[in-house]
């Protein structure tokens, strides 16, 4: 049943008169006209009756207005519901512990009233969290995704470059540089467990494992990032990549230190993915607020397929 119809039927209902419900709408009285009638035939019911006078409700258009009201009621209600900035924006973050929780949590500490909803795609990779974005179950989502395999009706852009620290325990070799480079680490073994093969980060790690030919493994069953921070601690060879501000915690007994790896700095290119011209004002908010001058290092690394920090649009 046709909206306006109903919208001009009640509009007549309460002016008496087809000339004036017209004027309320701002279309002719023509218009007007051919509404009501459209709607009679649907319905196969008389609703109101034309006279000199003007027009008053029919039995059936009296049973018929106040259903046509709660209906508007509700076409508005729903609308309402939908309406950029109506509802919060839901992002995806991938993981609360690492940089783009911790970017969204600093734009919400600046910006209170955002409407947010955050949630973690921890499971899914960047194809079925693009996939997401476009089904509508979320409305974006950090992943590192590479330009040609961004899909159609998507926008993609390079907002966040997390530079990677090495973790070590205290008796590692490299406990009390200031300092190292992606190229020193070659021979230390670098245990990042939970990678899952098919995922963005794999792939991210393949490329910097064959760039500066370390050894990247992630043998053995991931029992969480408390039990890594304990193996880290009791080892004096074993290390593991994380992200500047990605935040863990562990014992302070454990005397954990970060060592921050530069000439150059591999960084992990955040890439915020989000459907095409959505404009819920919450997501522009978000990435004008990104878009402030990083502080990552000049001499950076990133894989081949990632390239230079770019506005990207799947078509």
């Amino acid at each position: 049943m046709d909206a306006e119809a109903l919208r001009t039927f009640v509009a007549v209902a309460g002016t008496g008169h087809f000339l004036a419900a017209a004027d309320e709408l701002r279309i002719s009285q023509q218009a007007v006209s051919k509404r009501i009638a459209a709607l009679e035939r649907h319905l196969g019911v008389t609703l109101l009756v034309r006279s000199s006078r003007g027009s008053r409700l029919s039995l059936d258009g009296q049973v018929f207005l106040p259903h046509a009201k709660r209906a508007l009621t509700a076409l508005e209600q729903a609308e309402r519901a939908v309406r950029p900035g109506s509802r919060p924006l839901r992002v995806d973050v991938l993981n609360r512990r690492i940089a783009p929780a911790q970017a969204v949590y600093r734009f919400y500490r600046s910006n209170p009233g955002a409407n947010l909803d955050v949630v973690t795609l921890s499971n899914e990779n960047a194809a079925q969290a693009a996939r997401a974005v476009l089904e509508g179950s979320i409305d974006a989502s950090f992943r590192a995704l590479p330009a040609d395999r961004v899909p159609a009706g998507i926008t993609a852009e390079r907002l966040l470059d997390a530079p990677l620290e090495l973790l070590v325990g205290p008796g590692h070799p490299l406990a009390h540089a200031p300092w190292t480079g992606p190229a020193d680490l070659t021979g230390h073994r670098i245990w990042i467990p939970g990678i899952t093969p098919g995922t963005e980060w794999a792939a991210f790690y393949q490329a910097l494992s064959e760039a500066f030919g370390l050894s990247i493994d992630a043998l053995g069953p991931h029992f969480g990032d408390e039990a890594l921070m304990d193996a880290l601690a009791g080892s004096d060879s074993l290390a593991t990549l994380v992200g500047g501000g990605d935040r863990y915690l562990w014992p302070q007994s454990h005397d954990l230190r970060r060592i921050p790896l530069r000439e150059p700095t591999p960084v992990y290119p955040h890439v915020l993915l989000s459907r095409s011209g959505d404009r819920h004002p919450v997501l522009t908010a978000l990435r004008e607020h990104l878009r402030t001058p990083p502080r990552t290092p000049d001499d950076v690394w990133v894989p081949d397929w990632e390239g230079p920090g770019a506005d990207r649009m799947g078509s």
